[in-house]
């Protein structure tokens, strides 16, 4: 097995001063580590009897559709408000600063139906719980939550206490 934390770049001051940027390109630029990656992603869930995994933009539309393939589940998006064709159930977040939205179709998720959350990173947990909210909403089980990276100094796990939470790359400071 690789340390996918090698192939992961920090970018300081991006996008703005003060943030160091996990850049995932390095990963997804190399096959052996891109594919090891989402073999881990999608090995806790072989056999979970997972239907459709839910991805929020956009990183998450890159792991998201690889692991439903790995799986054998469909593949559903949460994105930014508007750029879905059918209609849809949004939810609001709060940010540091302000607040933000995100939309999902209505009919993506069916009742009782088995569902894994997935994006590359986990910060302050904001986005993904309000994406489980949606989908809880939708009368979805969430079977887990699963990320590549896990900024675990911004104590996202603390919005997702009741979830199942699999990160495959731990940055501790």
């Amino acid at each position: 097995m690789i340390d996918l934390g090698d192939f992961i770049r920090d970018i300081p001051d991006f996008p703005r001063k003060g943030i160091i940027f996990k850049d995932i390109t390095p990963l997804l630029l190399d096959p052996v580590a891109l594919d090891e990656a989402i073999g881990c992603l999608a090995e806790p869930y072989r056999d979970a009897g997972i239907e459709v995994v839910v991805g929020i933009e956009s990183r998450g539309f890159i792991f998201g559709p690889a692991v439903a393939r790995e799986i054998g589940a469909g593949f559903v998006p949460v994105r930014k408000p508007g750029k879905l064709p059918h209609k849809t159930v949004s939810r609001e977040y709060a940010l540091e600063y302000g607040t933000d939205t995100i939309e999902m179709h209505a009919d993506a998720i069916a009742d009782g139906m088995k569902v894994l959350m997935l994006d590359d990173l986990l910060a302050t947990g904001g986005t993904m719980a309000a994406a489980c909210e949606m989908v809880k909403d939708l009368g979805g089980e969430i079977v887990g939550i699963a990320f590549l990276i896990e900024l675990c100094f911004l104590n996202g796990r603390e919005k997702l206490t009741d979830y199942e939470i699999r990160s495959l790359i731990r940055v501790e400071k």
